[in-house]
């Protein structure tokens, strides 16, 4: 699923995500380093990758095909 960045804290690496139909979708740190990024903004759009349980374990920047 992709969403825009609404929030992020650059020291723990934890942040949350608007989802196109408005829900908000926190993210924590170890989900943002395994996306291996290193930074993003406020308004950037993201990917984010679910487990089973619905938590969010990766988080990336989305690619054209």
């Amino acid at each position: 699923m992709q969403g825009t960045v609404s929030e992020f804290d650059p020291h723990d690496r934890s942040g949350a995500v608007l989802l196109d139909d408005g829900e908000r979708v926190p993210f924590g740190g170890a989900a943002f380093v395994a996306g291996g990024l290193r930074l993003v903004r406020l308004g950037q759009r993201v990917r984010l990758e679910k487990d089973g349980n619905g938590v969010v374990v990766r988080v990336t920047i989305p690619t054209l095909p």
